[in-house]
């Protein structure tokens, strides 16, 4: 009779060590979804690592541009500025061969960024990304762009969830100043007769659609807009949100809220956990007019800011209107 073979208990795969598991530094590589995780473990990246990762980078950042200076302009040119520009000055200074490194809302066919033949980087801000962060991917393709061949768009892809953000690799310590534009002839920089067809064709596309758009001077992060119904006043605030709304309603009960005659504080939305309130202008109320009754209303929002006394009941009233008539964007 043969003998019978000693049954073994099936073993589970054993961890790698070395190149094909964890990086030095612990990490785990990030890699498709359907291949074998780095770390070892013998199943699919997606339904090991790649879980925590894809919620790492799902996760949703409420303040993206916070530490950045101008946050408030970074909110309004992601969301409010048709066509605007803002010099970026890197931590460790300009790679060799990029001359300069420039913000833009839009490129042409929605390009996340762009080397120009000249070397130098062009970052689109109004595209859509990847991630819950905004300023990891945005970071992602800037870094992308500074080694891209120049005269070459950056495509978009996935971004890992521990690599760098804006704040990493911008200076924090340098000022940070939009320059609205009346059209996107900043995507060419000698004259639109020298662009591709298919650049051309967007350039049209995208100014036909512009906005007209001013920055106020006296005044941060606000910008007036026309539109053909009625002009408008946009103004993004980094105050905390909750103590803005009490302070909107106490100038609102006390009918100080507008900005002139014929002006009104019609509500507010929220981007980027910034609030954004927003005033209704007669047609004829240019930027220039906006001037005064903006900086006007400044120093009354100030003295609403630094009052702590309990909201009255019409004050109470107002408030819960402004909460009604405010939009979350972002």
């Amino acid at each position: 009779m043969a003998k019978k073979r000693p049954q073994t208990k099936a073993t589970k795969p054993q961890r790698k060590d070395g190149a094909g598991a964890a990086g030095a530094n612990g990490t785990v590589p990030v890699v498709g979804g359907r291949e074998p995780c780095p770390c070892g473990s013998g199943r699919r990246y997606k339904a090991c690592h790649g879980r925590a990762a894809s919620h790492a980078a799902t996760e949703l950042v409420q303040r993206p541009f916070e530490g950045l200076p101008g946050e408030c302009d970074w909110v309004a040119m992601r969301e409010l500025v048709p066509a605007a520009t803002a010099e970026l000055t890197l931590k460790d200074g300009l790679p060799e061969g990029v001359p300069s490194v420039t913000l833009a809302t839009v490129l042409p066919m929605a390009w996340p960024a762009l080397r120009r033949d000249d070397g130098s980087v062009l970052l689109g801000l109004q595209n859509d990304t990847s991630s819950g962060d905004l300023s990891r991917d945005l970071a992602d393709t800037l870094q992308r762009a500074l080694t891209a061949e120049p005269g070459s768009p950056v495509a978009a892809q996935r971004v890992s969830a521990d690599g760098p953000r804006l704040q990493d690799l911008l200076d924090t310590s340098a000022a940070f100043q939009p320059t609205v534009h009346s059209g996107f002839e900043f995507w060419i920089p000698d004259s639109a007769e020298n662009a591709t067809p298919e650049v051309a064709a967007s350039l049209e596309r995208a100014n036909a659609a512009a906005i007209p758009t001013v920055k106020l001077s006296g005044v941060d992060a606000a910008y007036w807009c026309e539109t053909p119904e009625k002009n408008h006043l946009r103004w993004v605030m980094a105050h905390p949100e909750e103590r803005l709304l009490d302070s909107l309603a106490r100038l609102h009960a006390a009918g100080s809220s507008s900005l002139g005659e014929g002006t009104r504080l019609v509500g507010s939305f929220r981007a980027h956990g910034l609030m954004v309130p927003v005033w209704d202008l007669p047609s004829g109320m240019g930027a220039d007019e906006c001037e005064k009754p903006a900086a006007e209303f400044a120093e009354r929002l100030a003295t609403a800011l630094a009052s702590d006394a309990p909201l009255t009941a019409e004050e109470r009233r107002a408030r819960g209107g402004l909460t009604n008539r405010q939009v979350t964007l972002s």
